[in-house]
């Protein structure tokens, strides 16, 4: 029993110095951090304003520093002001030979840091920016990680408002190029060099959605700058945007061409309906009008054409020619009720006459008049001139024409008018919209 209670005691006491050793493990396991830290950034030891070394420790070769980016959402696309909102996460990495430590055997993979000012940073900026600003909801969106090889990542979420110069021309059947670049600010390329990490360097959030546009594609490039100072090393991310089409075909074209269409109920109506027809152009017109000031204020003022500059000149021409049509019918039917005013009148002059022949034949009917022989003498020259003027030449009849014979049906010219409108006005139209689909489709597949 003794030795039973011995031993016992013993495992015991092994299982108290083992526990005891762990947890002394685990404490100077955090405590090592602290001294990695105060060893390689205590005071006087490192020095952040100093850049790091080139590749394998060379003083004399320019520090390579590999960019990669996650974005996280694209709020807006500015038309009007030519700009669009990104929000991102922004990584850089490089290698400070000052800031090697011991792993521990492993047990230490990087060490975490919140302050970045403590370790020396890239004077990169966004050489494209209008606003920007960081992330401190709850705790600053940044950390700085230094893995035991002197690698050093630095990651922020940051928002910004970057200017995209557009051209509009075919708008709204455009796509648009947006740009991020980055650049170094002070560090010449002898010194800094940025570089696009391997393999993915952008990265864009799953479902991204836009209001009006669609991310077709990204690119990732270099645009190095030289300027009397130096030559400075550039990243730049292209963004291609397609315009959704759908909003502005409900918005705009459907209702610029129902505007157009009703313009033309004015044909059908009678032409002594003055106020009706009267009504319904300048109303038509007015909302086109309306309709055209509410596109061009949100769009930028600019020195070209654009597509939908075209349409809604188109339109507003053909809503503005069918009140035209209108006042062309008015006078060519007052010019008509004029004419037959005229003929009633002739009409009753001649009337008048044949009356007054008549009662002077009445009165004079027993007077005798002198009547000349009807023989025509050979050598009359006066008798062969009448008869000359009063031969019937026959020529042959002419084929009908289609045209006119339907024309005849309608007496009057304003009637033959408003008919003639009612066809070429939907057939030029029909006409337009062949040639402006087929011309800025054809155009836009060409972009791409």
């Amino acid at each position: 029993m003794g030795s039973g209670h011995f031993f016992w005691a013993i495992f015991y006491f092994a299982s108290l110095c083992s526990a005891s050793l762990a947890n002394n493990a685990k404490i100077n396991f955090r405590e090592k951090e602290k001294k990695v830290l105060d060893q390689i950034l205590g005071a006087g030891k490192y020095d952040a304003r100093i850049r790091p070394s080139g590749i394998n420790g060379t003083a004399n070769l320019a520090t390579i520093v590999k960019v990669n980016m996650y974005l996280r959402s694209i709020s807006k696309i500015d038309d009007y002001k030519m700009e669009y909102s990104v929000q991102l996460t922004f990584r850089e990495q490089w290698t400070d030979e000052r800031l090697k430590f011991d792993d521990i055997q492993g047990r230490l993979k990087y060490l975490t840091l919140t302050e970045a000012n403590r370790v020396w940073m890239p004077d990169l900026f966004f050489s494209n920016e209008k606003e920007g600003h960081f992330h401190n909801i709850i705790m600053p969106n940044v950390y700085i990680r230094i893995f035991p090889n002197g690698s050093v990542l630095y990651s922020i979420r940051i928002s910004l408002t970057l200017a995209c110069p557009m051209n509009l021309k075919l708008y709204p059947l455009d796509r648009q190029i947006c740009s991020l670049r980055m650049a170094s600010y002070g560090w010449t390329t002898n010194d800094l060099v940025f570089l696009w990490k391997e393999g993915d360097p952008v990265q864009v959030v799953k479902n991204l959605h836009l209001p009006r546009f669609t991310l077709e594609k990204f690119l990732t490039d270099y645009c190095n700058s030289k300027t009397n100072t130096g030559e400075y090393s550039c990243l730049k991310v292209d963004l291609l945007f397609k315009r959704e089409f759908s909003y502005y075909l409900i918005q705009i074209y459907i209702p610029c061409c129902m505007l157009v269409i009703v313009s033309w109920v004015s044909f059908w109506l009678d032409q002594g309906a003055v106020p009706a027809r009267v009504s319904l152009g300048v109303t038509t017109l007015l909302t086109m009008a309306t309709q055209t000031s509410g596109i061009n204020a949100s769009l930028p003022p600019v020195s070209y054409t654009k597509a939908i500059d075209v349409w809604t000149g188109v339109c507003l021409t053909f809503v503005f020619g069918a009140l035209l049509e209108f006042a062309l019918v008015n006078y060519a039917s007052r010019s008509d009720m004029h004419k037959e005013n005229m003929k009633k009148k002739r009409r009753d002059l001649e009337q008048a006459s044949l009356d007054a022949a008549s009662d002077l034949l009445d009165t004079d009917s027993n007077a005798t008049f002198a009547m000349k022989p009807l023989v025509r003498h050979p050598g009359d020259p006066l008798a062969l001139e009448k008869r000359l003027q009063c031969e019937v030449h026959m020529q042959a009849p002419k084929r009908p024409n289609c045209c006119k014979t339907w024309l005849s049906k309608f007496p009057t010219r304003s009637k033959r008018i408003d008919v003639i409108s009612r066809i070429t006005f939907p057939l030029v139209f029909a006409l337009f919209n062949l040639v402006y689909w087929s011309t800025y489709l054809f155009r836009e597949e060409e972009d791409e």
